[in-house]
Order: C-alpha cells, then sequence, then structure tokens
C-alpha cells in the first residue's frame, strides 16, 4: 500500500457485497458475502456543522471514509472493522480529478439496543 496519503489509512475494513445467487426455483437470492481483499482507511467522524447541514437535507450520510485511489469499494456495500464491531453502509463512491484517494461516503449502522440511536 503506498500513496500520498497511505499514513493516514489507520484502519482496516472488510468489504461486504451484495451477491445474488440462483434459489434452484428459477430466482435468486441475495446475501452480504466477504470481499477477498479487506481495504485501508480513515474513517472521518461528522462535525456538528456536517449533522446539522445533513439533518436539514434530510441525509442519511454520516461519515467520510478515505480510501485509496485503487480500492474496490463501490455504492451498496458493507464496510467492517471486525476489530472494533463499527459498520458502515456505502451511498456513494467519488474521487478527486487526480487519483490521490477515493472518498466513501457512508451511513453508520447500528444493531437493535445500541446506545445513541
Amino acid at each position: 500500500m503506498t500513496g500520498p496519503i497511505t499514513h493516514l489509512l489507520n484502519r482496516t475494513l472488510e468489504v461486504w457485497r451484495l451477491v445474488a445467487s440462483p434459489d434452484g426455483y428459477g430466482g435468486q437470492t441475495t446475501a452480504l458475502a466477504l470481499q477477498p481483499v479487506p481495504v485501508a482507511a480513515k474513517v472521518d467522524q461528522p462535525s456538528a456543522s456536517e449533522r446539522l447541514v445533513a439533518e436539514q437535507m434530510r441525509s442519511d450520510h454520516s461519515h467520510d471514509i478515505y480510501l485509496q485511489p485503487s480500492a474496490d469499494v463501490r455504492r451498496g456495500d458493507e464496510l467492517r472493522d471486525a476489530g472494533t464491531g463499527d459498520a458502515w453502509r456505502v451511498l456513494a463512491v467519488v474521487a478527486p480529478s487526480t487519483p490521490v484517494y477515493r472518498k466513501a461516503q457512508a451511513q453508520l449502522i447500528q444493531g437493535e439496543g445500541e446506545p445513541d440511536g
């Protein structure tokens, strides 16, 4: 892993992707499947002003997750930190015009019964 933002990527996240499989009756079932290559990432906490703007716009976007420009992360993926149990659903993936990083706009996923939900 090399690049201009490598020193900032302080977490390793698993990538889970929705995969369709035949159900044996002519249809399909879908399930999240762990992808073979984890990604190095930096997860930014939203500022108070970003949270306020998101609420005003009724946005689900809660975190920016910075990745290497070559990271295979797509809209609809789920990123999980196996160490902490944190998980985010990717809403969009954007990159600057110069491929220095990729940014996943994501929504924090909290399980039922967790505090601050």
